[in-house]
This record gives C-alpha cells, structure tokens and sequence, in this order.
C-alpha cells in the first residue's frame, strides 16, 4: 500500500470514529417510552472501524480475520480446532453433518438415534432430521430449562449413538452426569452452546467437554457479528470431516486463494474419477458453503476483546433482576442452575404458577413496552412443521408442556441500563398489584 493509501485509510477510520459518536450516541431511558429489549447489539467504534479496513481492503470471502478469528477462538476453548460459519444453525448442521461423514472412524449412519431434549431451538433438531437419524426427545427441568438427566439415562437404547444437548439460556446442563453417560456407553456428545458463551461448570468453559460445540454469533447472542456461528472441535479426528462438509464437500484441504498444499494436485485417484483428476475439485462428503465473509469477521475480532465484560455485565443483570423479583416467588419459578454452573446468561426465565396466567402478564409487559420471548419452540413436537418428523419419545413431556404453556423469559443483555432493569421490577409489582 502507497504511503497516500495508508494517509486516506487513517482520515477514512478517523472519520469513522467521528460518525460513531454522533450517530450511535445512547438515546436516554424514559420509562413507559422508550423500549426494553430482551437482546441486542451492543458496539463501539473499533468495531465500524473492523468493518470498514475489511471493506477497503476487499477482501470478500473468509481471509486474514476469519483466520485471526478462528485461531483467537481455538486458544479461547483450547480446542483442537476452530471453524467458523455463518450462523449458529449452519454450526449445528456441520456438527452432526460431520458425524455422518465416512472420513469419521465410527460415523452416525441413517436410523441412529441421538438423544435431545423436547424444549430446543428448531436447528438444534432440524440437522438431526436432515441426516436421516431419529430424534429421541426426552423431558426437561422446570426451573433450569434443561435436559433431564435421569431421562437421558433411561432413554438409551441400542441405536442410541450420540447426545445432542443445549445449554439453554446459557445455563449449562450436567455436563459432569452426561459426560458420564457418553463415555459409558460410547456415545458422541454435542454441546449447542448457541446461549452459552462464557458459561462454565466447574471452572471450565462450556463447549469444551463434547466432541464438538456450537456457537452463535447473531446480535441476540453474547457477541455479535451481525449473521455468524462457528464449531469448536475437541477431537482431532472430527477436523477434516467438518472443514470439508463446511466447504463444500471437497475432499482438498488447500486455503482459500491457495492450490497444490499437497504436492500432488493432479495425482490423486479417488472414487471412480479418473486418475489425476484435480484434487481442488474432489468431492469426499456430501457438503455445502456454510464460511462467513471476512467483513463479519473483522466485527467478530472487535466483539471477542469485549466477551469478558459483556458476559459479567450479564451476570450482573442477572443479579439485579433476580434480586428485585424473589419477592414473588410465590407467584413466579425463579431461575436456577447447579452447584458447579457459573452461567453467563442469555436471558432470565421465569414461569407463571398455578393462578396466573402467561398471557396477561407478558401482555402487560408488552405494553409497557418491556420485551419477553418464550423458551424457544417450547415442546417442539406441538410445532407445526415438527409434527409428522420420524422420532422416538422416552418417558412423558409433561414438564415441557409446562414450560411451553407457561414460561417466558426476560433479557439481561449489556445493553440493559439499571433504570430499564429498575422499571422492569416496578411492572412486575404493578401488575401484582392489580
């Protein structure tokens, strides 16, 4: 780049900087006004400035940050890789994807079950389905929102091949009971840490005890690059499956802009190819183009630096909000989590008691202009396009019917000021006092 270049990038980023204190200034809190977000983004300069060196130095595909960002986020987990994709749903196809693939020493093949819970995000199940495997949908906790582990045990069968469990709401399930149960009977271990990022058990991260882990880098997650996810690989033999399915299916390993890293491109004879044909243009694994972009990288690469603060921010939240609405407990299921759990949370749920209505409370909410969500599908199986899917149910639903009937959730994102937390208390004592 030309010493006129370099000058023109610094006055660009500069005025970049100038635009962003003028143009994204906080607006200020006015109770009954102004909007109560369940989640969102939360961002400075540095990341418009990511964004725009990524446009000006146009690199389009997934290149210098994407690698920075995959290499800063397998030093974060200690994993033995780190892919990134372009949403948190993309992640969970290539996870169970990946364990399909015939590169994979003992790959999931078409009826095998995997055990989920029925309270899920929809692409949590959707790539189980896609895959051929069966479903088998086991009830959850009231209170923790998360997988029973006394259910997952029971439902083991003896097509049961993997476990495919998300920590909801970044609340993390028994890792120690169905890390357990995995290895006992030699079952793959899926974490969806999509809500979870910079949550631990036991002092250890989440997405580090399964096989492989998702995440989620939509702006309702713990970190933003506007559409993005990526998959944390902690067994080595799981990598090239993965890369090749994200890109495409290829069986060649060569980077972006690179040819020939194996030294014999045109030597290869796989399949019923003829014999040289060009290895770039191999097909191993039935795959797709899941990569980002580096423009979503570069804002990615800004976001990790703010992980920490963002997730204690979360917690602090948490904190306010649980201390502010114990009063009620009478009236409301507060939240809870494991001993050994240090959740940074997506979100606070809380579930109506018998007496109360879900409806006319976050109604009531609504209007004063305070953002609820429900615990995603609730029990998926009452979903429209779920219904009539191939499956296997161990035990009963009923406590996911409960949550699906009578649970709702609240935000406690960075973003989220004391005042807003403080005039959400105050609705919930208004409308108890009605």
């Amino acid at each position: 780049m030309s010493d006129r270049a370099e000058a023109l990038r610094g006055r660009i980023l500069e005025l970049v900087r100038e635009y962003h204190a003028l143009a994204h200034a906080p607006a200020p809190f006015v109770p009954g006004q102004s909007k109560v977000p369940y989640a969102g983004r939360v961002f400075d300069a540095r990341e418009i400035e990511n964004l725009v060196g990524s446009a000006l130095d146009f690199w389009l595909t997934a290149g210098p940050y994407a690698q920075d960002f995959e290499t800063v986020m397998r030093k974060f987990f200690g994993a033995v890789a780190f892919l990134l994709v372009n949403s948190g749903s993309s992640a969970n196809l290539l996870m169970v994807s990946a364990l399909t693939s015939p590169m994979v020493e003992r790959p999931l093949e078409r009826g095998d079950e995997v055990i989920t819970p029925a309270v899920t995000f929809p692409t949590t199940l959707t790539p189980i389905v896609q895959n051929g495997l069966v479903p088998v949908f086991v009830d959850c906790e009231l209170g923790t929102y998360n997988v029973d582990p006394q259910a997952v045990e029971a439902a083991i069968g003896p097509r049961t091949r993997a476990l495919m469990i998300p920590h909801t709401l970044g609340n993390p399930f028994d890792v120690a009971t169905l890390g357990r149960l995995a290895e006992q009977h030699d079952l793959y271990l899926i974490e969806d840490c999509c809500d979870a990022l910079g949550s631990t058990f036991g002092g250890r991260r989440v997405g580090t005890f399964g096989h492989m882990a998702s995440l989620s880098f939509y702006p309702a997650h713990h970190m933003t690059m506007g559409e993005g996810g990526g998959v944390v690989i902690n067994r080595g033999g799981l990598v090239r499956p993965a890369e090749s399915i994200r890109d495409w299916g290829r069986d060649c390993w060569c980077a972006p802009g690179n040819s020939n890293t194996c030294g014999k491109r045109f030597e290869w004879q796989l399949g019923d190819l003829p014999a040289g044909y060009d290895h770039k243009y191999i097909y191993a694994n039935l795959g797709y183009n899941l990569k980002a972009t580096d423009l979503q990288a570069a804002i990615g690469l800004a976001q990790l630096a703010k992980v920490p603060e963002f997730c204690r921010r979360r917690r602090e939240n948490f904190r306010r909000l649980y201390a502010g609405l114990a009063r009620w407990e009478d009236r409301l299921v507060l939240p809870r989590w494991l001993p050994q759990a240090d959740p940074a949370w997506f979100g606070f749920p809380l579930t109506v008691r018998e007496g109360l209505a879900r409806l006319d409370l976050v109604r009531f909410l609504d209007e004063r202009k305070i953002e609820t969500r429900m615990i995603f599908a609730g029990n998926v199986l009452r979903q429209p396009g779920f219904r009539s899917i191939t499956h296997r149910v161990a035990g009963d639903l009923t406590t996911s019917d409960a949550i699906m009937n009578d649970t709702f959730f609240l935000g406690v994102y960075p973003g989220l000021t004391p005042a807003m937390l403080d005039y959400v208390i105050e609705s919930f004592e208004a409308f108890f006092r009605l």
